[in-house]
């Protein structure tokens, strides 16, 4: 099959031959969903190099899993969830390494607070962008990991509750109080930035 053939099949057709070992057809779909899969690692780690990483580590899996995948949803729900996974993986074991090298701080200088920098806060800081979505990237990196995780899960994947709730590993009841505190705190952020445009 040449690349111009894989160019006009379908998803799930490049899917089928990916599967029996057609890395053209694994490339074609690698092209088509990286910059869906990118923007979903972006959304959740807001650091374009761990985005990267995590993309291509996704990319990776896929490849290694493609004979597990079962076609019972689309290939590009199943990447995004692949991506999803590594990206709370990280954020978790980031979240750790934070704890232990707080607490190593604070043995060594008796007192953490000492060691920590003063955050000023500029209240006269203009926004280098007036467009909603440079907003909403502003105002998603001042919501917590959690509450970050859940607003992109349910708003941008369109994930169930119960879903949301496995990949995350809490109730269902953690995650509709997450998902209200974020999108009210999600309210309040787009307004005060609309109020300094």
């Amino acid at each position: 099959m040449s690349e111009k053939t894989h160019s006009a099949l379908d998803d799930e057709s490049l899917v089928r031959a990916a599967q029996r070992g057609d890395m053209v057809a694994f490339e074609e779909l690698v092209a088509r969903h990286r910059d869906k899969i990118f923007a979903r690692a972006y959304s959740m780690m807001r650091n374009e190099e761990d985005a990267i990483d995590l993309s291509q580590e996704a990319w990776v899996k896929a490849w290694q899993r493609l004979k597990q995948f079962q076609r019972e949803s689309s290939f590009s729900t199943w990447m995004t969830r692949i991506v999803i996974n590594l990206c709370l993986d990280q954020l978790r074991r980031q979240k750790r390494q934070r704890a232990e090298s707080i607490e190593a701080m604070d043995e060594e200088s008796g007192g953490v607070e000492r060691q920590m920098p003063v955050v000023m806060v500029n209240p006269t800081e203009r926004l280098e962008r007036v467009e909603l979505r440079a907003r909403i990237d502003r105002a998603l990196n001042q919501l917590s990991e959690a509450h970050r995780t859940v607003l992109v899960l349910h708003e941008f994947e369109r994930m169930e509750y119960k879903l949301i709730a496995k990949t995350m590993s809490c109730s269902i009841g953690t995650v509709m109080s997450r998902l209200f505190y974020a999108r009210r705190k999600m309210a309040v952020l787009l307004a005060e930035l609309k109020n300094r445009d």
